[in-house]
């Protein structure tokens, strides 16, 4: 009687071609896109509640400012780490760690804007767009577990640094109102640091070590 096939056992990805062992239960490229994008389009619409809490009536809400420049990177952003954590799930592939970048789109999307750069470098509007995800960026390799504990430690302290401004910033642009001995203030503050949280470890994914059987070099890049 035949022996069964290991990969009855382990699971195969057999997404084009690709006949790399997957640990069990792992999603499908296209699922984990998926659900990586509505994720990330709930979180940019949180993080933009936030910033139109705090600035009142200074806020305003534009097609092109909202939608394209804070909610389309977001489903940008989540898609892509949404797929790099099913690739993490699979082993790994050539240069897949480059998605380490995906937060990225928040500071690329409002720099397409009209005036935009122009706005950056004149008066440093803009500028927010641009630390976010930066600063999630280091809290990920942070949270990662990966990579020197020397390098890990301070941008670790950075990102915490970071979430911390946040909070800062709820207070001082939101005015009294927002003052963090108030509810409402208190409220605001969660918000922002929760959400800065979120990103972080959403972003810490590319970073981690990969999960199942890897191909030669999958690991790498």
């Amino acid at each position: 009687m035949d022996e069964p096939h290991a990969d009855a056992d382990v699971g195969v990805v057999a997404d084009r071609g690709d006949r790399r062992p997957a640990v069990p239960g792992a999603p499908a490229l296209g699922t984990a896109m998926l659900v990586g994008a509505v994720c990330g389009l709930a979180w940019a619409a949180a993080f933009r509640g936030w910033m139109a809490s705090i600035a009142g009536g200074a806020s305003a809400f534009g097609w092109a400012g909202t939608f394209l420049a804070v909610l389309l990177p977001g489903v940008v952003a989540g898609g892509l780490l949404g797929l790099a954590e099913a690739i993490r799930r699979r082993g790994g592939r050539p240069h897949w760690r480059w998605l380490a970048l995906a937060p990225l789109a928040f500071a690329v999307a409002p720099l397409l804007l009209p005036g935009a750069i122009e706005a950056l470098l004149t008066q440093a509007l803009g500028g927010g767009a641009i630390a976010v995800p930066l600063a999630a960026i280091a809290g990920g390799f942070a949270l990662s577990g990966r990579g020197s504990l020397w390098a890990r430690i301070p941008l670790g302290v950075l990102a915490v640094a970071f979430a911390g401004a946040l909070v800062a910033t709820t207070a001082v642009v939101g005015g009294i109102r927002f003052s963090l001995d108030q509810p409402r203030g208190a409220w605001a503050a969660t918000l922002a640091a929760s959400a800065f949280a979120v990103l972080a470890l959403a972003a810490s994914i590319p970073f981690r070590r990969v999960v199942g059987v890897a191909a030669p070099g999958a690991g790498r890049g």
